[in-house]
């Protein structure tokens, strides 16, 4: 095969590889992408997209469900609720092929040449790629790592078998009967409680003493209540050490030092992920590492001058849409343009149920700067929208100094609360004062006339509590 050159070439087509590849298309760049897999990396294909289409499929089943097992007091009614999930796994499939070769399409669109392969680095400023066709010679003046992130493995809970992955769960062709979630952060309990919606018994067993650790426990109350509600059973406190030889079980430990096991058939790990540093020659740069992550400066430019890097592989937080605007920035500074990182908030979501939203500055962060701070709280028993979707659980949380009023952070949980996230972060990034909250027109009936609320109640004159 001919070797090929080009300005930039990024290694990764995942929401950050593919959005820098695009951007730099679009600014003139001669760019070259590599990927192994499907562009859209671990988001579209195997994380964000499918998980969410399943926890969709999950909802509407367990409305109907209901329905069909009680008299409802909205007069509804329905009969012999089934779910088949091959077919629901098969939908999420079509919404993923969908958005991935919507990828490659606007890749082609800004000229962006696509490599599909095994990327390994020969020096700084070469790869070769091992494709289907032969090996590929790729030099570049300047390179971007964006080969993100992989489920961390546990050694006594290797995966395969009964053992899965967040990859492989999100596969399965049939409902098991039980299912053992190891792990109640995010990914966990997202994945659990859609299961348990549609009928399989879900356990959660965290290390911890509490599920979603690194949230206060505010905001995490309402998700614990939930999942009680759901039939969920939540284990805090306890130690996973393996599957029982006959591979029907996992055992632990629990807090007080009891040996216990409990009937799988199949068992979730979700522990976090590590950064996908290994496989394609890194260690050959030599380059600046943090722990196990690549080490970038506010420009993610790396310790080896012509290697950027961005993504997962850089350390937390490990969100796509962090990933995407990093990617978008070093594609304008490759161009030419002057760019350096300078995002205040970067929002978290957790699509549990209730969804849980944290923007800026969390309270125990606000009150670690040492400066005094206004605190506003806003219920959704109070919010009129909340009562007629029958999920008034929840609330509005608004951080701001107490001397200028200037909004430091937001948190909230709430069904739906997802979709005020990019108010939230706006709010932040552009100053947001609480006067200027107050003073916004929030349409009415809507969530987000609790965002209006808990900063009036911050200011000290809450209208509708």
């Amino acid at each position: 095969m001919n070797d090929l050159r080009c300005k930039l070439l990024v290694i990764g087509g995942g929401p950050g590889g593919y959005v820098c590849a695009i951007r730099a298309g679009q600014l003139g760049v001669d760019t070259v992408i590599v990927e192994r897999d499907s562009f859209g990396g671990t988001c579209l294909n195997v994380g964000c997209i499918p998980s969410k289409a399943l926890i969709h499929a999950a909802d509407e089943f367990q409305k109907i469900s209901q329905a069909a097992n009680s008299v409802s007091h909205l007069g509804i009614t329905a009969s012999n609720a089934k779910i088949d999930l091959g077919a629901t796994v098969g939908w999420k499939d079509t919404i993923v092929k969908r958005l991935t070769t919507g990828v490659g399409a606007l890749l082609k669109k800004a000229g962006v040449k696509t490599v599909t392969g095994n990327a390994r680095f020969l020096d700084g400023k070469t790869v070769e790629v091992e494709t289907n066709s032969g090996r590929q010679i790729i030099s570049a003046e300047t390179i971007v790592i964006a080969t993100g992130s992989t489920p961390v493995e546990l050694p006594m809970l290797p995966f395969g078998g009964k053992v899965l992955s967040s990859t492989e769960v999100l596969s399965l062709s049939t409902l098991p009967e039980t299912m053992i979630v190891v792990g109640g952060g995010y990914i966990g309990l997202e994945i659990g409680t859609a299961f348990r919606k549609m009928g399989v018994s879900v356990t959660i067993v965290e290390a911890a003493d509490r599920i979603l650790p690194q949230y206060d426990a505010k905001l995490t109350k309402p998700v614990l209540a939930r999942l009680k509600t759901l039939g969920v059973e939540v284990l805090t406190g306890v130690q996973a050490n393996g599957i029982t030889e006959a591979g029907d079980a996992l055992k632990i430990t629990t807090k007080t030092g009891e040996q216990r096991t409990l009937p799988a058939s199949v068992v979730l790990v979700t522990v976090g992920r590590r950064p996908t540093t290994g496989g394609f020659g890194l260690e050959t740069l030599g380059l600046a590492m943090v722990g196990p992550f690549v080490k970038i400066d506010e420009q993610c430019c790396t310790s080896m001058r012509g290697v950027f890097a961005i993504g997962d592989v850089t350390g937390d937080p490990m969100l796509a849409h962090r990933a995407m605007a990093q990617g978008e920035m070093v594609a304008e500074i490759v161009s030419g343009n002057k760019r350096v990182w300078d995002k205040y908030a970067i929002p978290a979501i957790c699509f549990t149920d209730p969804e849980v939203v944290t923007v800026g500055h969390s309270l125990e962060q606000a009150k670690a700067t040492g400066v005094a701070v206004n605190v506003g709280m806003f219920p959704f028993r109070g919010n009129g929208r909340a009562m007629t979707i029958e999920r008034d659980d929840g609330f509005v949380r608004v951080i701001a100094r107490a001397d200028d009023h200037v909004v430091l952070g937001i948190q909230a949980v709430g069904q739906g609360i997802a979709e005020l996230a990019t108010a939230f972060g706006i709010a932040i990034e552009m100053g947001a004062r609480l006067e200027d909250i107050a003073d916004t027109i929030h349409a009415h009936p809507s969530l987000g006339e609790a965002f209006q609320e808990s900063a009036l109640s911050a200011l000290g004159h809450a209208i509708h509590i």
